[in-house]
Parts: structure tokens; C-alpha cells; sequence
């Protein structure tokens, strides 16, 4: 099958489409930016399916979305969303983004959306991130990201202003302060760091704020530092992040959650925390067992593997064809 991403953005393009080729579909990539780039792909590549995903900077102008609506209703051609940023952008984003573009099928990273967008007459199902072994996988230890402790994430200073007690910053405090109160090196990867120090208790030195990471460089990180701190967002969900970095063979301390525990084993695939003492107990015992953590960087890699993109892809195309949307379609 020959399928057509409206997509560029790093974080997407290494992703899903990487798991279509893996089960042998063909696979293209077209910037929604460039209306004549796209019917001239669509011309050339006759695709059988197209994709747009998530809120990136090439998707999140109302006349840029009524333009890809026109484009993909004018093709004729199924038009598949994943909406990636929900439950928090669903009213703010993801809605009027399928309402402008109109797809034949939508894909939630947010269970509980689906009886909302069926309440709109929107036809979806959940689809829950992943990972692509093309950029997440073990590196060598990388002198330049070693560290005690990892943090890749951006900083939300506005977020953080408008609602303090949101769940990523009550996991943040829970997570990092005790990193810092025993002077554990812990870097800071991401967009505006500088602006959330005051989240914490303790001094964050300037030089463990390294800023922006490319999106294909995370997995030195994730390689590197002896345990990567991972905030979940959610109760019911888990970050992309949560996959890449255990894909990655790193050692992963996260939020104690009802989603983590539900697909991973705490003690065998990674760590959780639920409270500043119990994250400084499990410091306590790992920085003393060096051993027990590198068991649980090999279990990771054993327990992400059934969450690959391919397995994602072989996922969609069978919700796709068991609603219809696919009927020729055979695996």
C-alpha cells in the first residue's frame, strides 16, 4: 500500500511512518506548507491513504488546516488524523483541526476522548504513542551527555502560571527535588528551563540547563545518564517520551500511575514515585546497586518492544479496515 504523511516535523517523521515501512507499505512525506508539492505528490505517488498528525508549526493555522481539508477532500482519498494532543488541546486544537479538515477517521492518544468525538459524530479510536528503533536505541555513553540524572522536557513557564498543581509539575517537584537536595549532576534538556527554577526548592546550577535537544539526539541521553526523570502528564495516558527512553536502554524513574503500571512493572521495567520519600529511597538503593539498575535497562528493552510503531501501524491498518474505512485492504 502506498501511503502519503502531510508532515515534516522530526518528532513525526521518524515515527509511524518508519513503522508503515517496517511492515513493507511505501511511504511519503510531503510539508503541507507547499499545496503544489502535495498535488504533485499525489499525482506521481497515487497513495492509497493519507495521514496528518498532531499540533506542529507546519498544522496550526486555521487557513493552512482549510487548505489541508481541501486538499485531501479534493483527492478523494481517506483521510486518517492522530490527534496527538489530546485531552489537553482537544477544545483548544484538536476539534477545530477536524472540523476544518474534515478526515474520514481520527485516532486519540486519549481513551476517554473517544465518547466525546463520537458525541460530535466523529468516528475514532485510541492510538497510544511509541517508539522506532531508527532513533530510539542503546547508544555507547556519550562524555558530553553523562550525568547522575536526566531531565528531557521543556519547561511550560506559562502553563506553570496558569495552573501550578497541574500533574507535570507536582511530578516534576516529586521527582527532581531529591536529585537536587543531594547534589546529584541532573541536566536539563528542553525549551525554557531558565524561567522554571523557581519550581524547585533548590538551586538548579546554570550549567545543568543545557537547553534545546534535537529530537534525534535524545537517545544519547537516554543512553547516557545513570537514570532519566520522566514526568506523566496523566493518570490515564503516558507520554511518548516513556517508550523512547526505555527503548533507548535507559533507566527510567517516573510517575507512579494507574497507565505506567498497567502496561510496565515497577521494579523490573523502570521506577516509580509517588512522594518526595519514596523517590529518595529509591536513590538511596540504586546509587548504592549499580547492578539491580542495569537489570532494569535490560528488562526495559525486552517490556518496549511490543509498543514499536510497526506494531502501531499493524494496529491502524486493522481498526481501519474492521470500520470500513480499509474494506480492500488485506493484510
Amino acid at each position: 500500500m502506498r501511503i502519503l504523511f502531510l508532515e515534516t516535523h522530526p518528532m513525526w517523521i521518524h515515527g509511524l511512518p518508519n513503522g508503515f515501512k517496517d511492515l513493507g507499505h511505501h511511504v511519503k512525506l510531503a510539508n503541507p506548507h507547499e499545496v503544489e508539492e502535495i498535488l504533485r505528490t499525489l499525482n506521481e505517488f497515487q497513495p492509497h491513504l493519507l495521514f496528518t498528525i498532531g499540533w506542529t508549526p507546519i498544522n496550526n493555522t486555521p487557513e493552512l488546516q482549510k487548505k489541508i481539508g481541501e486538499v485531501t477532500e479534493a483527492s478523494g482519498l481517506p483521510h486518517i488524523y492522530w490527534a496527538t494532543e489530546d485531552p489537553g488541546h482537544t477544545q483548544r486544537f484538536s476539534l477545530p483541526y477536524i472540523q476544518r479538515t474534515k478526515p474520514d477517521f481520527v485516532f486519540t492518544i486519549c481513551p476517554e476522548r473517544i465518547e466525546f468525538y463520537a458525541n460530535h459524530n466523529i468516528d475514532s479510536a485510541h492510538l497510544d504513542f511509541g517508539y522506532h528503533s531508527s532513533v530510539h536505541h542503546p547508544k555507547i555513553k556519550d562524555s558530553h551527555h553523562e550525568s547522575e540524572a536526566a531531565l528531557v522536557a521543556n519547561g511550560y513557564p506559562l502553563l506553570f502560571q496558569e495552573d501550578p498543581t497541574h500533574q507535570r509539575f507536582t511530578s516534576l517537584k516529586v521527582l527532581v527535588e531529591p536529585f537536587l537536595e543531594l547534589g546529584k549532576t541532573t541536566y536539563f534538556y528542553g525549551r525554557r528551563w531558565n524561567e522554571m527554577k523557581k519550581i524547585f526548592k533548590e538551586n538548579v546550577p546554570q550549567s545543568w540547563i543545557k537547553g534545546y535537544l534535537p529530537y534525534t539526539e535524545a537517545n544519547k541521553v537516554y543512553s547516557s545518564a545513570k537514570i532519566n526523570i520522566g514526568v506523566q502528564n496523566k493518570q490515564t495516558q503516558l507520554t511518548q517520551r516513556t517508550y523512547e527512553i526505555l527503548a533507548s536502554g535507559g533507566f527510567l524513574l517516573t510517575t507512579d500511575t494507574p497507565a505506567v503500571r498497567k502496561l510496565f512493572t515497577p521494579g523490573k521495567d523502570l521506577i516509580v514515585s509517588s512522594s518526595l520519600d519514596e523517590t529518595r529511597q529509591q536513590l538511596d538503593y540504586y546509587f548504592s546497586n549499580p547492578e539491580e539498575l542495569n537489570k532494569i535497562r535490560e528488562n526495559a528493552l525486552k517490556a518496549v518492544k511490543k509498543h514499536s510503531y510497526q506494531a502501531r501501524a499493524k494496529y491502524i491498518l486493522d481498526i481501519l479496515y474492521n470500520r470500513n474505512i480499509l474494506p480492500w485492504y488485506i493484510d
